[in-house]
């Protein structure tokens, strides 16, 4: 048998549609608020009226204004960086070097007085020692900033250090060695700035100190 639907089943049936009904409305009207109906969708161009479209124009030209002030803006800003750098760059290039003379102006100051005793007609010795220690001075500040003197006399001949500007025969020495140093060869931070001017001994007239092919000296850095 089939069995009959009863009163009470109907009515909740339809209490529930009628629900579900209401919260269908409910969403809509909530979507609406906070998006607008489905008709407020932005117009085109071609749908909108005089004076939507004039104040369209308003509108994009005030963006317009708003992003060209921008623009000048970054522009001043970063030509103000510019001269920033140079001015920055200007001075580093020219006190670059302020602390390396800070420290052999003591060096000056005893060249100064070295020479202030030779007027006072001291001895030659206390001249002589005086500008030995101002040489000693020198030096040492240099050695700090990275100066390093190259080694010659006694050393084999090296093209990528030493420069020979002449040969000679001496038998207390090997063929091509540095036997005189005519110009101290320097570098600074092991790269070579100045090489040093040597006298090389050769074994014979008929042999020659090989001066080193361009380009087979490495840089030290």
């Amino acid at each position: 048998m089939t069995a009959r639907p009863r009163e009470g089943d109907s009515s909740q049936r339809v209490m529930n549609e009628e629900n579900l009904e209401k919260e269908k409305g409910s969403e809509t009207n909530r979507q609406e608020e906070n998006h607008g109906p489905a008709d407020s969708a932005p117009k085109s161009l071609q749908d909108m009226t005089k004076e939507e479209l004039l104040d369209k124009l308003e509108e994009v030209r005030k963006e317009s204004e708003k992003n060209y002030d921008l623009y000048l803006r970054s522009q001043a800003e970063i030509e103000n960086l510019k001269k920033r750098n140079r001015r920055d760059r200007e001075d580093w290039l020219k006190y670059s070097n302020e602390s390396l003379i800070k420290d052999m102006l003591p060096s000056l100051d005893n060249l100064d007085k070295a020479l202030a005793h030779a007027d006072n007609e001291t001895s030659v010795q206390a001249l002589k020692e005086g500008v030995e220690l101002t040489l000693k001075g020198l030096k040492d500040v240099l050695a700090k900033a990275g100066l390093e003197e190259v080694t010659a006399r006694g050393e084999a001949f090296d093209p990528c250090f030493h420069e020979a500007v002449s040969q000679v025969e001496d038998d207390r020495a090997k063929p091509g060695t540095v036997v005189e140093e005519l110009q101290k060869g320097y570098l600074l931070n092991k790269r070579l700035i100045r090489p040093a001017m040597v006298v090389v001994s050769k074994a014979g007239s008929s042999q020659s100190v090989d001066q080193g092919e361009a380009g087979t000296c490495k840089e030290n850095h």
